[in-house]
C-alpha cells in the first residue's frame, strides 16, 4: 500500500540512536510528522543502498550536529503506523533504536529536528516526551519516566 503523505511503498526502514553520556540521553524535538513538537530520539529513514549504521550516522550528523559509531546490537524495534480519517495509510516505518557513542562533533539542531539536548531522567518531565520514546527508556534503557 502507499504511503499518501511521502509517496513511499511501506513499510519503511528506518534507524534510532539512544545515546546516552553522563547519564544524560540525547534527545531531538521534531519538526515533522510523525510525532512533531515532541521530544524523541534523533534518526530517521534508511535510504536505497545504504546500511543501517550508515543511516544512523547520517542522520545524526544532519539531526544533531554529532558524529556516532553503532556501539552494539539492537536494543528495540516498533512500526510506527499512521492513518487517516478514512482510514487510508499516511505511512509506516519499522524503526530499530541502536545503542551509539559520540565520537565527533558540536551538538546543534539542524535538518528536521527543532531542538537537539542532553537530558537526565529528572528532566525528563518537564518535556512533551514522544510514547515511543518513553516507552524505550523506561523499559528498555531503565530510565524513570512518567506515563503521559
Amino acid at each position: 500500500m502507499a504511503a499518501r503523505s511521502t509517496g513511499e511503498v511501506g513499510p519503511v526502514p528506518a534507524v534510532a540512536a539512544f545515546v546516552c553520556k553522563h547519564n544524560r540521553v540525547l534527545l531531538i524535538r521534531r519538526g515533522r510528522p510523525p510525532a512533531a513538537g515532541e521530544w524523541a530520539l534523533p534518526g530517521g529513514r534508511v535510504h536505497a543502498g545504504e546500511t543501517m549504521a550508515e543511516a544512523l550516522q547520517r542522520e545524526l550528523r544532519e539531526e544533531t550536529g554529532l558524529l556516532v559509531e553503532i556501539s552494539g546490537a539492537a536494543m528495540y524495534a516498533f512500526d510506527s503506523i499512521h492513518r487517516d480519517a478514512d482510514g487510508g495509510l499516511i505511512f509506516h516505518y519499522v524503526i530499530i533504536d541502536f545503542p551509539a557513542r559520540v565520537v565527533g562533533g558540536e551538538l546543534r539542531a539542524g535538518d528536521d529536528a527543532l531542538q537537539a539536548a542532553w537530558f537526565t531522567a529528572a528532566e525528563l518531565d518537564g518535556i512533551v516526551l514522544n510514547k515511543r520514546t518513553a516507552d524505550f527508556l523506561r523499559d528498555v534503557a531503565g530510565f524513570t519516566v512518567r506515563d503521559s
